[in-house]
C-alpha cells in the first residue's frame, strides 16, 4: 500500500516537547516536498510546516515559527516535526502529506494534546 503514517503524538504539559514522524510506506519520499497539517475539533485544517524534497527549504506557520522544526531523513524515508515549547493551542490531530497533496495519502494522523 502507498501511505504516509504519522506517529509520535501524545499528551504533554505546556512547555513540553514532542517529535512527530511521518514515514512513507510503499514509495520513496525523496521525490516529494512534505507538509505537516493539523486540525483541531471544530476548526479548519491548517498548514503547520513544509520541507522541500532535499530538505534545503523549510517554511513555518507564524503560530509555530521559532518553536517547531521540520526535518527529513530521506535514507529513512521519514520526515520529522520537532515541537518545542508546546502550547495548549497546539492541541490537534497532526497529519502529513506530499506537495501537492494526495488524498489517498492521508493517514490516521497523530494526536497531540497539550494540557496541564
Amino acid at each position: 500500500q502507498l501511505q504516509l503514517v504519522e506517529s509520535g503524538g501524545g499528551l504533554v504539559q505546556p512547555g513540553g516537547s514532542l517529535r512527530l514522524s511521518c514515514a512513507a510506506s510503499g514509495f520513496t519520499l525523496d521525490y516529494y516536498a512534505i507538509t505537516w497539517f493539523r486540525q483541531a475539533p471544530g476548526k479548519e485544517r491548517e498548514g503547520v510546516s513544509c520541507i522541500s524534497s532535499s530538505g534545503g527549504t523549510t517554511n513555518y506557520a507564524d503560530s509555530v515559527k521559532g518553536r517547531f522544526t521540520i526535518s527529513r531523513d530521506n535514507a529513512k524515508n521519514t520526515v520529522y516535526l520537532q515541537m518545542n515549547s508546546l502550547k495548549p493551542e497546539d492541541t490537534a490531530a497532526y497529519y502529513c502529506n506530499t506537495v501537492p497533496k494526495m488524498n489517498s495519502y492521508w493517514g490516521q494522523g497523530t494526536q497531540v494534546t497539550v494540557s496541564s
